[in-house]
């Protein structure tokens, strides 16, 4: 037997993220603040955002795609396993995306940060 998805009830329960993008440093703040609003839209059509942090222009530390600048943003939120999917792959193909990083928080750092209720009854 292969390995099995031992999660609650055997459904898709609903998981915290935290999502990390860094836009083109080349665009104009206007075109960052566009892109942030249609990623923010793609969220809400599959989770809910708890928080929005946008970092602003940060200097990279070294090159990525001949690229010395980008636009920081962080973004807390929670949807079911496997919905995220989708805006992952946008992300991936998306040509002002540098580089996004998403990351599952595990269940007491979620807890800790307010982001998924305790499951204790």
């Amino acid at each position: 037997m292969g390995p099995r998805n031992t999660g609650s009830e055997g459904g898709n329960s609903v998981r915290a993220y935290e999502l990390m993008v860094i836009h083109d440093g080349e665009l104009d703040d206007v075109q960052v603040q566009e892109e942030l609003k249609d990623l923010r839209s793609r969220i809400e059509e599959v989770g809910t955002v708890a928080d929005f942090d946008f970092w602003g222009r940060r200097r990279f530390a070294y090159e990525i795609d001949h690229k010395t600048e980008g636009y920081y943003s962080v973004i807390e939120l929670t949807a079911e396993g496997g919905a995220m999917d989708p805006v992952e792959r946008a992300l991936r193909i998306a040509d002002n995306v540098v580089r996004h990083k998403l990351i599952r928080l595990p269940e007491d750092e979620a807890a800790r940060r307010g982001l998924l209720t305790s499951s204790a009854d």
